[in-house]
């Protein structure tokens, strides 16, 4: 399982290559081999290795990314979210099949800045890139994907978030939690991650928000304004989701802006939109 999810990085990689080419190259709407090109890949191994990757073909996941299509999901997502809201966890047929269980800190243990508290962590690959996990005896406290910094930095920020924390590497644990999270059979399991938050009362309403979006599907900030009953407050929903300390588990990756455009991300917009891309192949998949 670990060659495969190494293999999976590497390609991943090559993928992000070709979404960000895409992208900043979409008004000229580049042939294939231009994007095979920029992948540092023949246009037969690319094209094999996007669709097998994705579940489509660069063509029709270009398709995917644009904003119309974006906007055409928030027009027809919006209702199908209230049902969700109304319905709570109720219809696993209807809602995402990852459920988290969050579980704040108090304002005590904040204080503390994880005093006594032991946290152990491992840098895995993943479909989506290298990420660090951490972990704590009370659930996944930290999942962040690789950005341009080495391991180093990137261990000192969840450090900063923990001060009196004590850290040890072990990988082996925190490999088998990766397995899980990453595996699409797991996944259509719905068993519950338990996670192990920091954040306000405010943060946390939101990613309960963010957990009863349906997977695959996509909604705006306002909706998640809306549905924790502070409309007007859209730019600190918005400073919330940019908060979430374990993307991919609570799916911030679903919130893009009103107008269609897929808006920030920790990890990167090219890693939103393939996510995304990610989650809408193996949904048609699944309906298959």
């Amino acid at each position: 399982m670990s060659e495969y999810f190494s293999q999976h990085s590497l390609d991943y990689h090559r993928v992000e290559q070709a979404i960000q080419y895409l992208e900043q190259h979409v008004a000229q709407q580049p042939e294939l081999r231009e994007v095979a090109r920029a992948a540092h890949l023949s246009e037969y191994h690319f094209q094999r290795l996007f669709s097998r990757w994705v579940g489509l073909s660069p063509k029709r996941f270009l398709q995917f990314i644009t904003k119309e299509h974006a906007k055409e999901l928030l027009r027809t997502s919006h209702s199908l979210l209230d049902v969700t809201f109304e319905t709570g966890l109720s219809s696993p047929g209807r809602l995402h099949d990852l459920f988290v269980q969050c579980e704040a800190v108090t304002p005590g243990q904040y204080k503390m800045q994880g005093d006594n508290l032991v946290i152990e962590y491992g840098f895995h690959p993943t479909p989506f890139g290298e990420c660090l996990l951490s972990v704590t005896g009370r659930g996944i406290c930290g999942l962040d994907f690789e950005r341009n910094i080495n391991r180093s930095e990137q261990l000192e920020a969840i450090q900063a978030k923990w001060r009196n924390a004590e850290f040890k590497e072990n990988a082996a644990k925190t490999g088998s939690l990766i397995q899980e999270i990453f595996d699409p059979a797991k996944r259509q399991q719905s068993v519950p991650f338990h996670v192990y938050l920091k954040g306000t009362n405010f943060q946390v309403k939101v990613w309960e928000a963010l957990l009863r979006i349906p997977y695959a599907e996509v909604v705006s900030y306002h909706d998640i304004a809306h549905e924790i009953g502070k409309p007007r407050a859209v730019r600190a929903v918005a400073n919330a989701i940019g908060s979430n300390p374990v993307p991919f588990l609570i799916p911030c990756h679903r919130v893009i802006r009103k107008l269609g455009e897929f808006g920030g991300y920790a990890g990167g917009t090219a890693r939103k939109k393939a996510i995304l891309g990610w989650e809408a192949s193996s949904a048609v998949a699944r309906a298959a």
